[in-house]
């Protein structure tokens, strides 16, 4: 869900389901966050701001980006302040969010940019300014490292992935950031697809009685995709009708060898081609020898596990 509640994530197997290019804000399950962002930081309780800022002072913030990096998020901050505006109850005064035409979500940013100019009441600016900078720095950080892993296996058949590997309660956040970043939505939550993995095959007695369970069982036409850590592990689940294959911490050239061996098998019933996805210690440093050895998909938990924050600030002087 990237878009609002009735918007579902690209499933990377079929494309049939498309991503919004833009974020909609105003959805119940983003301004839930955004509003349980300004409870968290007490903003409408600012101690600071009350003690030795005039309330009818009128303030000019420049959102500006301190280093190169790859823009996601700037729809937050109007909404951040109408979500303020709601939680105080008592802003009277009026903004102005300003943006040159150029700068939008997915566009790269150099180092001293102006993302945004914000005019407003000082209070509520400085109220909402650390809340306004974790968003644009969390997801500006995510979609700029996504950027270096597609650009990583540029010339490739391979497309970035992203997993369920994110910040509690931010999911929407980081996906919608990765997809700014040129990658790819995977799941968004279990249940969005048939994903057997080590634990459910360990469960369930072994591949070839897991793939049974997961035939006979599943709720509509989701492809059935099988986690393998070995070559004879592949052999398996092909024997047992895996419909997609996930690879897991395999080497390039095993992973080249399954590959081969995927290509030279078809989903029961039909001519397609079974994809082919590999994760597991997926680096900048050897995401290009995986994509060279054939796969169509490979995940990169580290997008939004371990991403750093894009370095974004707010210069705020009287209006």
């Amino acid at each position: 869900m990237v878009g609002s509640e009735n918007e579902r994530v690209c499933d990377p197997w079929t494309d049939e389901v498309s991503v919004p290019t833009l974020m909609d804000w105003n959805s119940r399950r983003l301004t839930a966050i955004l509003e349980n962002a300004l409870l968290e930081d007490r903003a409408t309780r600012d101690a600071t701001s009350y003690a030795c800022i005039d309330p009818i002072q009128r303030a000019s913030a420049t959102v500006i980006a301190k280093q190169d990096c790859i823009l996601s998020g700037i729809g937050c901050i109007a909404r951040i302040l109408d979500v303020y505006a709601a939680l105080d109850g008592a802003v009277t005064a009026h903004y102005e969010v300003t943006t040159h035409p150029e700068i939008f979500d997915g566009v790269r940013l150099h180092k001293g940019q102006s993302v945004a100019v914000i005019r407003h009441n000082a209070r509520v600016i400085l109220s909402c300014e650390r809340v306004i900078l974790n968003f644009l720095q969390r997801m500006s950080g995510i979609a700029t490292l996504t950027r270096k892993f597609v650009e990583a296996v540029s010339g490739t058949r391979a497309r970035i992935l992203d997993t369920r590997k994110t910040a509690p309660g931010l999911r929407v956040i980081d996906k919608y950031a990765v997809r700014c970043g040129g990658g790819q939505n995977h799941r968004l939550d279990l249940s969005d697809g048939v994903l057997l993995k080590n634990n459910h095959i360990t469960l369930a007695g072994g591949i070839g009685p897991a793939l049974e369970r997961a035939h006979r069982n599943r709720r509509g036409s989701q492809p059935i995709e099988v986690e393998v850590r070995t070559l004879d592990e592949l052999e398996q689940a092909l024997a047992h009708g895996a419909e997609a294959i996930l690879l897991d911490n395999m080497t390039p050239e095993d992973v080249h060898r399954a590959v081969e061996r995927c290509a030279q098998a078809a989903i029961t019933g039909s001519d397609h081609r079974i994809p082919v996805e590999c994760s597991g210690g997926i680096r900048l440093e050897n995401v290009r020898a995986y994509a060279e050895a054939g796969v169509d998909f490979i995940s990169v938990g580290l997008l939004t596990h371990s991403t750093h924050a894009a370095d974004i600030s707010m210069r705020v002087v009287p209006a």
